[in-house]
């Protein structure tokens, strides 16, 4: 991955790369959101231009936040944890929202007595527990042949994380924002036998963002960034490129 003012060096400040995809300048920041115990490397794969990836801790401590307030207007890429403070943000403020991709995202980590499919105490306990015995190999383990995505980090730090995971439910704001987030271009990426967000999310957030494009990826992989790099690459030129035209189109 590159950030924008490297890609703009890079490029001439023109609309082409050296990839098979082709970036134009974008009128909105792109922030990426990490997932809990992620590494950058997790997005090494990604060839978008972005103006900062955040890790679950600055979503804790304020500093997504803060460059979020502080743009005009985003495109949100979110990872997991990542995924879950998007909608978070877009729930926030939708108006800022030109753009929104969710990779194994979801507003609601753990399962319910109401039938909401998600992880159990249990399982959510395994998978802070593998990442820790594992030094940061992940509960899964990277995939085959690709960067390792997790980030071996401080117990604190661990549990602050699975903490809001834990303790997370976005449903309500996401409902009472439903109207402003219907229209927002979306992107949503689940695996088909992800074993720490169920596709029954993607189905969900399609029910919220019904402007977005779904796709169930084949496989039990949650580390998409890694997975299907080309797929967001897409994803992010196609939408800084809609946001693009629509802001040349009103200057007209």
């Amino acid at each position: 991955m590159v950030f924008a003012e490297e890609h703009k060096t890079r490029t001439g400040g023109s609309e082409a790369s050296s990839g098979p995809v082709s970036f134009a300048q974008a009128a909105p920041k792109v922030l990426v959101l990490n997932g809990w115990a992620a590494s950058k490397d997790a997005w090494s794969l990604c060839k978008f231009p972005c103006d900062g990836i955040f890790s679950y801790l600055d979503h804790l401590n304020g500093a997504t936040d803060n460059a979020f307030d502080a743009a005009e207007s985003v495109v949100l890429v979110g990872w997991s944890m990542g995924g879950s403070y998007a909608l978070k943000l877009a729930a926030r403020a939708p108006q800022k929202v030109k753009g929104i991709i969710l990779a194994a995202a979801t507003p609601r980590m753990m399962a319910d007595s109401g039938g909401w499919q998600g992880m159990t105490p249990r399982r959510l306990a395994a998978l802070e527990m593998g990442l820790r015995l594992t030094l940061g190999g992940g509960f899964f383990g990277p995939p085959e042949g690709k960067p390792n995505p997790y980030l071996a980090d401080s117990e604190e730090n661990l549990s602050r994380g699975i903490d809001y995971l834990r303790k997370t439910d976005l449903r309500a704001e996401l409902e009472a924002a439903r109207d402003a987030l219907s229209s927002i271009p979306a992107y949503i990426f689940n695996s088909e036998r992800d074993g720490v967000v169920r596709k029954s999310n993607a189905e969900y957030l399609k029910s919220i963002f019904t402007n977005a494009t779904v796709e169930i990826i084949p496989g039990s992989e949650h580390a998409l960034p890694v997975s299907i790099p080309e797929k967001l690459d897409y994803a992010v030129e196609t939408l800084c490129r809609s946001s693009r035209q629509g802001i040349d189109a009103a200057r007209i």
